[in-house]
């Protein structure tokens, strides 16, 4: 029966979600000539230099709380595993796969000759996983 509950759940919420990558909106077509609004939508930004080693200190203090993560694809998954199995052990189960999967991106880099890339390839593993939803 609790899975056939948590089924139905998980059905219902990957069908109520809207996942904004499929919506056709007319705001996107309006670009020049009804294309891409790419260069139309970007704009110049003046650099600002720190003033100081206590202003600096400052802002990398408020940047230090963690940014809400986006909802994806597999956002309504996540939000499933965490009410069957609860906050402590999502997190734990996360921590372990996060850590699994570092693990492999490094043994994959030594295999490969380029472990000076592994940073980056776990900094873009974490990105993607945001994007996906995994990070909910």
């Amino acid at each position: 029966m609790n899975k056939a509950l948590f089924s139905i759940f998980l059905l219902l919420a990957v069908a109520s979600s809207a996942v904004s990558g499929f919506n056709v909106n007319s705001a996107v077509l309006s670009g020049v000539g009804g294309g891409s609004t790419f260069v139309t939508s970007q704009r110049p930004r003046q650099a600002v230099r720190p003033e100081g080693r206590a202003s600096a200190g400052v802002s990398n203090l408020q940047m230090m709380g963690g940014k809400k993560a986006k909802f994806g694809i597999f956002s309504p998954a996540v939000y499933g595993a965490k009410i069957v199995l609860g906050d402590d052990k999502l997190n734990k189960f996360r921590g372990k796969a996060i850590s699994l999967h570092s693990q492999y991106i490094g043994d994959f880099c030594r295999w490969s000759g380029a472990y000076h890339l592994r940073t980056r390839l776990i900094k873009l593993a974490k990105t993607n996983g945001d994007t996906l939803g995994f990070l909910v």
